[in-house]
């Protein structure tokens, strides 16, 4: 991406900060409940200097993390056994679709249920919610590989295993790594939700804390935070994919 490319892109975000300044400034919402960009920022730049904070930054980092690399090998590996055989493949398509469409957020209580209010039903839902588009991204991905490579893998005796590990699967790395975009997006917006629901540390837990103690300003700050650790997050995640899929003429 060239630099003009991305000063264009940061357009929108100005745009929208200068629209928030304007509209606390304007007095059209009361401060109490609007406060002004300059305001925020300060109060970030104050809770940045708390150890407590980082502590609630490093726990909704953490279960994002470990819920996105569970999700990337879970529905990478999937995505294997479907490529597989053709029964694997029909199952594990069937399960997909019963459950692709199900908000994954519901299923949450029954997973404090099993797992308690720590950690892990966080980095489960995270997981679950994030597999999916991976697991299909991959498969397609496979599923769309050129057969004349799979044909000379053959015919170079190559087993199917093989073929599948080391000609399908890096064959269809650009699909993967377009897979893990959207899945880590996901995975910001999941954690996020599942700490406003039930629990005492995170970022979603700070934010449902202001609003219960009427602290609107210190609402806008999580919230900002966690847009830009997904914006930071996906910038690294397209820096990996560039540098990994050099060469590649569809990346």
């Amino acid at each position: 991406m060239s630099r003009d490319s991305k000063l264009l892109g940061l357009l929108p975000i100005a745009g929208l900060i200068l629209l928030w300044g304007w509209l606390a400034a304007s007095g059209m919402a009361p401060k109490a409940l609007l406060p002004s960009p300059v305001a925020v920022a300060q109060r970030l730049v104050e809770l940045l200097g708390q150890g407590d904070f980082w502590a609630h930054i490093g726990t909704t980092l953490f279960r994002l993390i470990t819920g996105f690399l569970i999700a990337l090998v879970a529905g990478t590996a999937l995505a294997i056994l479907s490529a597989s055989s053709e029964v694997t493949q029909t199952a594990v398509n069937a399960f997909v679709r019963i459950l692709a469409p199900l908000p994954k957020i519901a299923l949450y209580p029954a997973m404090i249920l099993i797992l308690g209010f720590g950690h892990s039903s966080k980095i489960a839902l995270v997981a679950i919610e994030a597999a999916f588009p991976i697991y299909l991204a991959t498969y397609q991905g496979m599923r769309n590989v050129d057969q004349k490579l799979i044909w000379a893998a053959r015919s170079a005796g190559a087993s199917r295993l093989h073929c599948l590990l080391f000609v399908m699967l890096p064959a269809a790395a650009p699909s993967i790594l377009t897979g893990a975009r959207v899945a880590l997006v996901i995975s910001c917006i999941v954690v996020f939700l599942s700490e406003m629901m039930s629990s005492t540390e995170g970022l979603g837990y700070v934010l449902i804390d202001a609003a219960r103690n009427f602290r609107t300003i210190d609402m806008f700050v999580p919230i900002i935070l966690i847009s830009a650790l997904g914006l930071g997050l996906g910038a690294g995640l397209s820096a990996l994919r560039k540098r990994l899929l050099t060469g590649y003429p569809q990346a």
